[in-house]
């Protein structure tokens, strides 16, 4: 495990004691179940905000607290652990480093500040199918005038009703399946010419379908290099696959929890069933699982604050890892409470449908089995 500062450790026990009393599991049941469209509570979001979390990643002259990847995973392992809904995974740790990695200083700004105070919800547009395939991009940017004409779709983006604006993946020249000739945009939501769809998902979130036609932008939304995308956009896909893991080994962690406590009290032929062998084995391979997903998490997260050079690897290790957790421990939630376990009364049916969605998002266990060989020179 890593070991974390007074600070770290403060801010780890101040987000762990907020989840439970202010945004457990109960309250995202509350919002699911009152169908009001809406992927999270704003007054959530807000008191996120007002903690400092939001600026976790943004440096002091924008006001943020520059605290690091580690200290954002840490945060974010406990908004896992409760299914909390917010945009601080896709605003205040994807949308932040897009532009502190991308974003000249006028970019950033005009949205750090924004990320910082909550007023700007920045997403990050990529996925243009259900398979995470960055080098597919074909949404087209088309040089016009002063700038770009956009035309194309982006599907799934997180938080992409409730964005203020948007990163989009661009091509501008190429082929989908190239590398070189992707660009990145940052685009105004509400731009002419954008459609934002809902997407309903079985994790009762906001997933949104973003269509462009003939989405003007000017000269100064390329953020980064014309045609160069595709290094800083893995760069921060990285750093959000970490982030992600991160928030998987809270939501596995707490089926865990749920399931050993289980396993304590319930009884069945007079005996807690917790002592029956086969159950100790698998709650053995469980947690030794756990363990090796964390190491995995926090050595990601420690290798990003230290500049590594390993960092690809580490992620792809760190995602495909954490799934291999989530998806064995998200059926044995449901396996091991037996019956009631399959009743929508009971929260593991919740855990069950946010962990498909989690192990799917930029890029499965497939995904990351495959680049991590590739990076290895397998």
């Amino acid at each position: 495990m890593a070991v974390l500062t007074e600070e770290q450790t403060l801010i780890r026990d101040q987000a762990s004691a907020w989840v439970i009393d202010k945004a457990p599991v109960s309250s995202f049941r509350a919002l699911r179940d009152s169908e009001s469209g809406q992927g999270f509570q704003p007054e959530t979001f807000q008191a996120m905000v007002d903690m400092g979390w939001s600026g976790i990643l943004v440096p002091e002259q924008y006001g943020g607290s520059d605290l690091g990847y580690l200290t954002c995973g840490l945060i974010l392992e406990q908004l896992g652990r409760q299914l909390t809904a917010s945009p601080f995974f896709a605003s205040s740790l994807v949308g932040a480093t897009a532009l502190a990695l991308a974003g000249n200083s006028a970019q950033q700004e005009a949205l750090l500040p924004g990320i910082v105070d909550g007023s700007a919800i920045v997403v990050l547009a990529l996925e243009e199918s259900s398979r995470h395939q960055p080098e597919q991009t074909a949404l087209q940017a088309d040089q016009e005038g002063d700038g770009f004409a956009l035309n194309g779709s982006k599907t799934f983006v997180a938080e992409g009703m409730a964005a203020t604006h948007c990163i989009v993946a661009s091509r501008t020249s190429g082929e989908p399946g190239d590398a070189r000739g992707i660009s990145l945009f940052l685009v105004p939501s509400d731009a002419q010419g954008i459609t934002r769809t809902a997407l309903p998902t079985i994790d009762s979130r906001d997933h949104a379908k973003l269509s462009f036609s003939n989405v003007h932008v000017d000269n100064s939304a390329l953020l980064g290099t014309l045609d160069e995308g595709m290094p800083v956009l893995e760069a921060v896909l990285d750093r959000a696959r970490i982030g992600l893991a991160a928030e998987m080994l809270g939501t596995a962690s707490q089926a865990f929890d749920m399931t050993l406590e289980y396993l304590k009290t319930r009884q069945q032929f007079g005996k807690v069933i917790g002592s029956f062998q086969a159950l100790g084995h698998r709650a053995a391979e469980m947690y030794s699982l756990m363990e090796q997903s964390r190491s995995c998490v926090e050595a990601a997260l420690q290798a990003v604050d230290a500049g590594a050079d390993n960092v690809p690897q580490l992620a792809s290790l760190a995602k495909c890892q954490v799934g291999k957790f989530l998806f064995k421990m998200s059926n044995e939630l449901i396996q091991i409470h037996g019956g009631i376990g399959m009743t929508d009364e009971f929260d593991a049916g919740l855990y069950l449908k946010r962990a498909r969605i989690l192990e799917a998002s930029f890029g499965n266990r497939a995904y990351h089995r495959d680049r991590y060989a590739t990076l290895m020179d397998f």
